[in-house]
């Protein structure tokens, strides 16, 4: 059974694009490792999953110093470069 956070509908609101959205998710999942070992998980996701157009929007969405992204988002990004 999943455990959702008490606001999950505000997280996923349609306001933020979707990779911002998305890669958001996926951090949430890997919430339970290591700060370190999330983002290799999520940047590891990204390279398997990911259209290489959103990957360009997501780098382009961390350059541009977004606050809408997680911590270990903005980490697993870093290492997509």
């Amino acid at each position: 059974m999943a455990c959702w956070p008490q606001n999950w509908w505000i997280d996923m609101a349609l306001n933020a694009p979707a990779e911002i959205r998305m890669i958001n998710n996926i951090a949430a999942h890997f919430g339970y490792l290591h700060t370190e070992q999330a983002a290799t998980a999520v940047a590891d996701h990204i390279k398997r999953f990911w259209d290489p157009r959103m990957k360009q929007r997501l780098l382009l969405f961390v350059a541009s110093d977004t606050t809408d992204l997680d911590p270990v988002a903005v980490t697993a990004a870093a290492l997509l470069r």
